[in-house]
């Protein structure tokens, strides 16, 4: 078989695959986002949470006693509503409200999450910093929603 066959044969298979991702790739951000939230969140009011600590140390001004199982619950609710296509904005509003406190640790406590700065992490402080991945790929599930957007193809794809 010619090296120009075999290439073709591989590109239009890769291209079956990709598509088949394609499909599903979107409601697969939005599940795993939905059981990243509920799970992180629920460990909190059963006293399971390793972020415990630093919310704590964070948010001190409030007590720890009834904000880290608020905080939970808030990040439980966030997850059910990024269940579903029709509660997706109400998902959102929750999520964009919680998010600028997930950096707050790396501001006020600096010692925590840092090991030397700028940029040496501890791994409180990566675990905070995973939180971009997070918040982008919320705006990828939600911009998908909105079906008066024409997705134009990215030249860099073709």
């Amino acid at each position: 078989m010619p090296i120009a066959k075999l290439d073709n044969a591989f590109h239009s298979s890769m291209d079956n695959v990709i598509h088949s991702m394609h499909l599903s790739a979107l409601r697969m951000l939005q599940y795993s986002l939905a059981i990243v939230f509920f799970w992180f969140g629920i460990l909190k009011p059963l006293g399971m949470s390793p972020a415990a600590d630093l919310v704590e140390k964070t948010v001190f001004w409030f007590s720890a006693n009834w904000f880290v199982p608020f905080l939970g619950y808030w990040e439980v609710a966030i997850g059910l509503l990024m269940l579903s296509r029709k509660t997706m904005r109400y998902a959102l509003v929750l999520l964009f409200l919680q998010i600028p406190g997930t950096f707050l640790p790396l501001v006020i406590c600096p010692d925590i999450t840092f090991a030397t700065r700028p940029f040496g992490l501890t791994l409180e402080g990566q675990y905070i910093i995973k939180n971009l991945i997070l918040i982008a790929a919320a705006i990828t599930v939600a911009g998908s929603f909105d079906r008066s957007v024409k997705i134009k193809q990215d030249p860099i794809y073709s």
